[in-house]
C-alpha cells in the first residue's frame, strides 16, 4: 500500500512540476490552483508513504520518478532536447529508483 501511495505522490509531483510551466510564475489563476493542489496532494501522499518506507528511500524514489516523468513530458510537451547522454542519464535514474525499490526492507 505504501509503495502505491508513493507512486501516486510521484505522479502528482510530475503534475506540479509541469504545472509550474503553465502557471507562469503563479500569474495564471487556474494553472496556479491546479499546481498548488498537486503539490499538496503529492506531499501528503509522500508523508503517508514514508510512515512505512524508509524516508531516504521514499524521497529518492519520489524525486527519481518525478524527475524522469517530468523530463519525458518536457520532451513531449515542450520540445525539450533529446540527446544520447540525456537519455543515458534518465535510464540511470530509472535504474537507481528500481534498485532502491527492490533493496528496501
Amino acid at each position: 500500500m505504501a509503495w502505491g501511495t508513493l507512486f501516486i505522490a510521484a505522479l502528482f509531483e510530475i503534475g506540479w512540476a509541469i504545472g509550474l510551466k503553465y502557471a507562469h510564475g503563479f500569474t495564471r489563476l487556474w494553472p496556479s490552483v491546479l499546481t498548488i493542489t498537486a503539490m499538496v496532494i503529492s506531499m501528503a501522499c509522500l508523508a503517508s508513504a514514508v510512515r512505512t518506507i524508509p524516508v531516504g528511500t521514499g524521497y529518492a524514489v519520489w524525486t527519481g520518478i518525478g524527475a524522469v516523468g517530468t523530463a519525458i513530458l518536457g520532451i513531449i510537451l515542450f520540445s525539450d532536447p533529446v540527446t544520447f547522454w540525456r537519455v543515458v542519464c534518465l535510464l540511470m535514474i530509472v535504474g537507481g529508483v528500481a534498485g532502491l525499490k527492490f533493496s528496501a526492507s
